[in-house]
């Protein structure tokens, strides 16, 4: 199968230890395309997205820990009823990123919020984000001007899915306003 990201492109932005395999799951009804890009192209893990488990608190080895109903349980939070089903993938910023096997949809859960927002059409348009993000990061560490990469990760990211800048509350745009405003 044919992506626009590679894994080539991953391990280059992130580098081969910052590239996480994500575990098939048992799920049988899941969008097919989202699936074999995360085993074939997988995930990066760094400061922005944590994609790893956290080693000192691992989780029961009855728990399905892949699912967004099993993981809510487990901590006691009210996990939506339409998005129990959906696979976390892992966090960005603050807020937990899950996509929906079905339709294949990312979703953003901020923290302190009971609610999600739409992310990314897809988990291959997640990824082409963090590695357009991680270009941002080297570029804004060799003193690039803040707004020039805030619009130039806007126009790139956003000419491959415009779903990330859609809504206000989007991790994605509260980043880059904080990248903006000095705050980094």
């Amino acid at each position: 199968m044919n992506f626009s990201v590679t894994p080539q492109q991953l391990v280059q932005a992130y580098g081969f230890e910052n590239v996480v395999y994500f575990p098939q799951s048992r799920v049988t009804d899941f969008h097919e395309r989202s699936a074999n890009f995360l085993s074939t192209v997988e995930l990066p893990h760094s400061e922005a997205f944590a994609s790893r488990e956290d080693v000192a608190d691992p989780y029961p080895a009855d728990l399905d820990a892949i699912t967004l109903g099993s993981r809510f349980d487990h901590y006691g939070i009210s996990c939506p009823a339409e998005s129990r089903s959906w696979w976390m993938l892992g966090y960005l910023f603050t807020s937990l990123v899950a996509m929906d096997p079905k339709s294949a949809r990312v979703y953003a859960f901020p923290e302190g919020s009971s609610g999600y927002v739409e992310l990314h059409r897809d988990v291959q348009s997640l990824v082409y984000a963090l590695i357009e993000f991680r270009k941002l990061e080297v570029d804004h560490d060799n003193d690039v001007d803040p707004e020039e990469l805030a619009a130039r990760f806007k126009q790139v990211v956003g000419a491959f899915d415009p779903t990330p800048f859609a809504d206000e509350e989007s991790p994605w745009n509260l980043s880059l306003e904080e990248l903006e405003h000095g705050l980094w």
